[in-house]
């Protein structure tokens, strides 16, 4: 038999079907965990653009009008003409982008928040943008929350761990048993008790303000130990609950993981139990707790409201409540941005990171 030879049209058809596409999807193609990057980073935009409309229209159908507040707090300084009201209100809806119908107020505050980064005039220290405000209050609860948020993780995996691996024996018990009796007791209640102890009994840590009125703020000794002292209860009292949590959640973890295979026979290999325990055990333990952590830390730039006003700490949780007493949409709609960014910034790096620190997690196949 002679074998006959395909049409040309075939040929150069099935090569042109065969050789490798050229461009953008055949690179992606190539680099699975560089598309995943892409389609995860597009729907974090769309997420926090979403999230950000829903904010904007939310509060801005609040009843109240912040102009007539101003217009108050100016007739109470004396500096209100009356003759030229029309004039002031006109001029200030427009500087707090209040004129025009609600869309026109949400593509221009959309247009002032994107291209300037701008979010508009506070009413608390009128005409101090609102971005100055809320940057004013933000080192003050990332510094205290945002440690006290750390130390708990730590502490909270380190105990949780050990109480786990040593489960049955006294040590253990106790800790577990405290931790379910104090773990969702809230912040502020414990903070009422360290104020009444430390501070009012005692007399050993002061029990308001961020530092000492008279020491001058600025990098020196004095003023940070005054901080640190200042931030002891109320950073102490966001510690100790968020501990107690993460210990449960990391025992709860631990526990199932200590019947595994791999488990025994790490240790019929002779290898110490401190190291089957940080290198084997709390290795498949940590990486829910690492999720949860980093979403806890997005949740920090909300600041916790009432151990702030218990403490007249200057932070983002005492300029949100005093906004909403003014009724300062714009410092209000700037730290609830600033919460929502936070959040959805710390998941997209979670989802970023997970595949590294974990090689079974490989969302892109």
């Amino acid at each position: 038999m002679t074998a006959t030879a395909p049409p040309a049209e075939t040929v150069v058809g099935e090569s042109a079907e065969s050789a490798p596409s050229r461009g953008g999807r055949a690179w992606l193609a190539r680099h699975p965990l560089a598309a995943y990057a892409l389609r995860r980073f597009g729907l974090y935009l769309v997420e926090l653009w979403g999230a950000l409309t829903i904010a904007f229209f939310f509060f801005r159908m609040i009843p109240g009008d912040p102009i007539q507040t101003l217009i108050q707090t100016l007739q109470q300084n004396y500096v209100y003409n009356q003759q030229a009201s029309e004039e002031i209100i006109e001029r200030y809806r427009h500087e707090f982008g209040l004129d025009g119908n609600i869309f026109s107020q949400y593509l221009k505050y959309m247009e002032n928040l994107i291209l300037h980064g701008d979010l508009g005039p506070s009413l608390l220290n009128y005409p101090t943008p609102a971005q100055d405000v809320i940057m004013h209050s933000l080192p003050w609860t990332i510094g205290l929350l945002g440690v006290a948020a750390v130390m708990s993780w730590i502490l909270g995996l380190v105990i949780g761990a050990i109480a786990g691996w040593r489960r049955g024996k006294l040590g253990s018990t106790i800790t577990t048993n405290l931790s379910i009796a104090l773990a969702h007791v809230p912040f502020f209640f414990v903070a009422l008790i360290l104020v009444y102890v430390f501070a009012y009994t005692l007399g050993m840590l002061p029990a308001r303000s961020a530092y000492d009125s008279a020491i001058s703020p600025g990098i020196s000794a004095d003023f940070i130990g005054s901080v640190l002292k200042h931030a002891l209860l109320p950073g102490f009292s966001i510690m100790l609950i968020g501990t107690f949590g993460w210990i449960l959640s990391t025992r709860m973890l631990m526990v199932p993981v200590l019947g595994e295979d791999y488990l025994v026979y790490a240790e019929a290999k002779g290898l110490k139990p401190w190291r089957i325990l940080t290198r084997y055990a709390l290795r498949n333990c940590y990486l829910p707790q690492v999720t949860a952590f980093g979403i806890s830390l997005g949740f920090i730039f909300n600041g916790n409201v009432l151990v702030e006003q218990l403490f007249n700490y200057p932070g983002l949780g005492t300029t949100l409540v005093t906004a909403i007493q003014q009724l300062d949409f714009n410092t209000i709609i700037g730290v609830t941005d600033i919460a929502i960014f936070s959040v959805l910034t710390a998941v997209l790096l979670l989802d970023l990171l997970l595949p590294l620190l974990d090689p079974r997690v490989k969302y892109w196949k």
